[in-house]
């Protein structure tokens, strides 16, 4: 390794649970600056920690990104400006994934676009299972190195201990989370049938599970949003019958009071990874992120050492 991590910093665009143990365990040095709105609501930002010649990282949580984007922006250029090696993003959720096709004439294909944008600004990306589904990989639309982290293991060593589990996959998109978390977790699994007539009214269809109404259902999904494929989930493992219902997600939106209708919904537990801090983070990404963050920094002096080299 290259690179001298005592000379990285690690900034947060907002306060987040994954700062400080991520500056304890690569090490890195941890980034302050302040950031505020003028009267007419322009954003004000200064760095304050010396960033010259050192490689720096931004951590964020792209939940909601739309508030979130220009101060981003503007906090990684003005990092390059000041002088930073190299300036890489730690997304442990990242947004625009959704939009991944033209469903209707004339919609943006907003993944393309914001996936371009966040190219142009930062040296390299580290996220947490993204949301691919007609994409296969990030690198259809984004053009910068990264890394993509799985939550399946933290989710999966979760469960090793707990008998009487039947995992459920809420529909088709989640097939790929489940299946992971049963494999490692030795648990059987059944997905479900989602018709979507709306963003808040879907309709979620399971197999016959009569022959498991004795057993606990663990709901997985990578994102929870606004809940309701979940709730309707929930409603139709409790027309079959299964009463003990457990939920666990890696990235946890809830918009508006979408944990509090879970609740209600009769769920006796819910779990979340800390990509997006919330009361329900009870899985911790941070050992997940160290090694895939140490190769994107060697990926960069890599290439500023070849770049070097073929100028000489």
């Amino acid at each position: 390794m290259h690179t001298t991590l005592v000379s990285t910093v690690l900034f947060s665009l907002e306060p987040h649970p994954l700062h400080n143990t991520l500056c304890e365990k690569l090490p890195a040095i941890p980034g302050h600056h302040s950031y505020r709105h003028f009267p007419d609501g322009e954003s004000y930002l200064r760095i304050e920690t010396d960033v010259q010649g050192r490689h720096c990282m931004v951590l964020a949580d792209l939940s909601y990104p739309d508030k979130k984007i220009l101060p981003l922006l503007f906090l990684v250029d003005t990092l390059r400006e000041l002088g930073a090696a190299s300036v890489g993003l730690v997304a442990p959720y990242l947004s625009y994934m959704r939009q991944d096709k033209r469903f209707a004439a004339g919609e943006a294909v907003t993944s393309k676009t914001f996936a371009c944008l966040l190219s142009q600004y930062v040296d390299w990306l580290v996220t947490v299972d993204p949301h691919l589904h007609r994409y296969h990989a990030l690198s259809e639309i984004y053009s910068i190195p990264y890394r993509v982290i799985h939550g399946a293991p933290l989710l999966a060593q979760w469960l090793e201990d707990q008998s009487e589990i039947l995992l459920v996959g809420p529909d088709a998109e989640s097939q790929q989370w489940v299946s992971q978390v049963a494999e490692q977790s030795g648990h059987p699994y059944v997905v479900g049938e989602k018709l979507r007539r709306g963003d808040r009214d879907v309709v979620v269809s399971l197999p016959d599970l009569a022959a498991w109404k004795a057993r606990t259902a663990v709901i997985v999904d990578d994102v929870i949003s606004s809940g309701q494929t979940v709730m309707k989930c929930i409603d139709s493992l409790q027309k079959q019958g299964i009463e003990q219902i457990l939920c666990a997600a890696i990235h946890g939106i809830f918009v508006e009071d979408a944990e509090q209708q879970l609740m209600k919904k009769g769920i006796s537990q819910l779990i979340t990874a800390n990509s997006i801090p919330h009361p329900s983070n009870g899985l911790d990404l941070s050992e997940l992120l160290l090694a895939p963050i140490l190769e994107c920094l060697e990926t960069v002096d890599d290439l500023k050492r070849f770049n070097t080299d073929c100028q000489e």
